[in-house]
C-alpha cells in the first residue's frame, strides 16, 4: 500500500467514518451501518474499497483493521524522491525546480545552497561585470525566497565568488 493508495482510500468522508468505526470495533456491515448512520449499501461499498486498498480485513466474516498491512506500509522504505540521485537533501529542501524558495539559517546548509547557485550560474576563472551577475542570480530568485542581491552578498561572503573593482569571479 502506498501513501497514494491510502489517501485515496480514506478522502472520502464516508469511508473515513466507516474506517474509524471499525477500528472502534465495529466488526459486521449492519454496526457499521448503526454506528456511522450511513446506507447499507455505502457501507458495503466502503468496505469492499477499503478491503482493497488494505485497510480493512474481513477474516472469518468479522470487519477488522488490516493490522499486518498497515505495519508493512510503514516499514517499506520511504516513497521515491523525484530530485535526481545524489543531490544532497538540503538542496531538495531549498531549491524547487531549479529556483531558491529559501535561505537556510544555518550556515553550513546555507553554504551548501549558495555553492550549488555558483556552480550551475558561473564559470570559474570568468570575469563578470555585477550586471552580469545579477542577471545570473534573478531566475533563482523567482520564488521570493531571497533576492539577487543578498545571494551576491552571502556569495562574497562565502568567498564562492570573489569581487574586485566591480568585477565578479568564481574561483
Amino acid at each position: 500500500m502506498t501513501a497514494h493508495v491510502l489517501a485515496g482510500a480514506l478522502a472520502d468522508d464516508g469511508r473515513r467514518r466507516i474506517f474509524a468505526a471499525i477500528v472502534l470495533g465495529a466488526t459486521s456491515a449492519t454496526e457499521v451501518a448503526e454506528r456511522t448512520g450511513l446506507p447499507a449499501r455505502v457501507v458495503l461499498t466502503g468496505v469492499r474499497r477499503l478491503s482493497d486498498a488494505g485497510l480493512v480485513t474481513g477474516a472469518d466474516g468479522a470487519l477488522a483493521p488490516d493490522e499486518a498491512s498497515l505495519r508493512a506500509s510503514a516499514r517499506d522504505s520511504r516513497p521515491a524522491d523525484d530530485a535526481e540521485p545524489g543531490v544532497a537533501p538540503v538542496l531538495r529542501t531549498f531549491l524547487r525546480a531549479g529556483v531558491l524558495v529559501g535561505l537556510p539559517a544555518q550556515r553550513g546548509r546555507r553554504r551548501v545552497v549558495l555553492a550549488h547557485i555558483a556552480e550551475q550560474s558561473f564559470e570559474p576563472g570568468t570575469r563578470y561585470p555585477e550586471r552580469a551577475v545579477d542577471d545570473a542570480l534573478k531566475p533563482w530568485c523567482a520564488a521570493g525566497g531571497s533576492d539577487h542581491a543578498t545571494l551576491r552578498r552571502y556569495l562574497i561572503d562565502e568567498q564562492l565568488l570573489i569581487r574586485e573593482h566591480g568585477i565578479y569571479q568564481r574561483l
